[in-house]
């Protein structure tokens, strides 16, 4: 292959040798070998598949830096596929000519405020493996239409904005598995709008994606996010995160996983097929913020640590939240942390769960769990212990089954008012074989036109 030494390059870190590494490109008719060295550049070094056909760029196993000194990607490339995933929707010239590119084994540093790791539009099979992407804007960005993007076994650290970006992108069937992607200081993982499917996140260490000391960012939107999906005008759907770790700073405005769907109340199609399980997600001001979401499972986590909420959940419909536990150091001493509140929300379970020492709500309203005006939700089979105000309040809510939980206020000096109650319109509200333990006379507070209650044991 062409040796980019032979064309003018210098790799010293000090000579400009953009012109010299696209014509080692190009005179090997798209793939770039790169040898141990920094090599300069001032604006992108474009691979456009559909001129040299298929290509890769690799360094030396990790030895090879680039400095991006320009705006811009570092790497720029370019396919022409406009179909799907589905094989015969791929044109012939996307096989011959396109397939597979790899950006693999070397750093990309930002030595620009504007400057970008890797973009990619249009591409087919685009695979990034065993790079580090630091001080840049962004670390991979992509725009447009992509399919079949994987990217494992890399370092995507420390970038002003995102460290992987799907900016308004059509983009089905990505697997991001087994990375480091952290301290990039508005979002590890974002996706905007488009129409994303097929997400698969497993197996990183996502964290510290956040900037303390700043409560917005210089737009005014929500900061710090290891993972953040906000489609009001497009879809994500059809997404797994799964054992991952995903923890920060906390940082006011800030979650671990933040998925906002469509902006239309009516409209819960934005964000919608969702597993999250066997993570382990908290030291941020939220855990988890889902609003306007459809058939999302949470399920396996250790959640913990959430000064605001472990979880909040708004407009969601066909929601499961099953076998997590909320909780990290259950000392009195420690500032009031964690919680779950459900608003607006509709068909979902919150069950078998295990919450020790939730914080949330006031001695006026609210409690470790906090349903308000939701309809046709269970909750079930929980342990809710040491709850700091009440354990379940259920406010203008319609047919939930509050059953067969544990509640109790086990401190020496008890702080529970309630263990379970009922406010506000709540027509058939079933409370049932529950355990109850507390100092307070009156442990279950549910109004007789709420519905049923019996057989709850209560205890002093």
């Amino acid at each position: 292959m062409p040796n980019a030494f032979h064309f003018g390059a210098k790799g010293d870190g000090k000579a400009d040798d953009t012109a010299a590494l696209q014509h080692t490109l190009e005179a090997g008719g798209g793939v770039l070998t790169l040898a141990k060295g920094s090599f300069r550049i001032t604006r992108p070094i474009t691979l456009d598949l559909t001129k040299h056909g298929y290509g890769a760029i690799r360094g030396a196993g990790g030895t090879t830096r680039i400095l991006m000194e320009g705006a811009g990607p570092a790497f720029r490339i370019i396919g022409s596929h406009g179909g799907t995933a589905t094989p015969r929707t791929v044109k012939p010239p996307v096989w011959e000519k396109e397939r597979f590119p790899t950006v693999s084994g070397l750093e990309i540093l930002g030595k620009h405020p504007e400057a970008v790791g890797v973009e990619l539009r249009k591409t087919m099979q685009m695979t990034v493996t065993q790079v580090l992407i630091r001080n840049c804007k962004i670390g991979l960005h992509l725009v447009e239409r992509n399919r079949n993007f994987v990217l494992s076994s890399s370092h995507i650290y420390d970038n002003s904005h995102f460290g992987v970006f799907f900016d308004r992108c059509n983009l089905h069937q990505t697997v991001i598995e087994g990375n480091h992607i952290s301290y990039n200081r508005r979002g590890g993982i974002k996706s905007l709008d488009g129409d994303v499917h097929n997400l698969h996140i497993t197996g990183n260490d996502i964290e510290y994606n956040n900037n303390p000391g700043k409560d917005k960012s210089a737009n005014g939107e929500p900061t710090g996010a290891e993972i953040w999906f906000e489609s009001p005008n497009g879809k994500i759907s059809e997404v797994s995160i799964a054992s991952n770790t995903l923890q920060a700073t906390v940082q006011p405005g800030g979650a671990n996983v933040r998925i906002w769907g469509n902006k239309n109340k009516e409209n819960t199609q934005g964000g919608r097929l969702i597993a999250i399980s066997g993570n382990v997600i908290g030291s941020q001001s939220r855990a988890l913020d889902l609003r306007s979401c459809t058939r999302v499972t949470v399920s396996g986590n250790t959640i913990y640590d959430s000064p605001d909420l472990s979880m909040y959940v708004v407009r969601c419909i066909g929601f499961a939240v099953n076998g997590n536990t909320f909780c990290w150091n259950a000392d009195d001493k420690q500032p009031p942390k964690d919680g779950v509140h459900f608003e607006d929300c509709e068909v979902g379970t919150f069950t078998g769960n295990s919450m020790h020492r939730s914080c949330s709500g006031s001695k006026k309203a609210g409690g470790a769990v906090t349903l308000v005006r939701c309809r046709d939700i269970s909750v079930a089979d929980c342990q809710i212990v040491n709850p700091l105000h009440r354990g379940i309040e259920i406010v203008d809510s319609e047919r939930v089954r509050v059953a067969d939980n544990n509640i109790a206020d086990r401190r020496n000096q008890a702080s529970m008012r309630e263990a379970i109650r009922v406010r506000g319109k709540s027509p058939t509200v079933l409370v049932s074989g529950n355990i109850v333990t507390g100092r307070f006379a009156k442990l279950v507070d549910v109004p007789k036109e709420a519905g049923v209650t019996r057989d709850n044991l209560e205890t002093a």
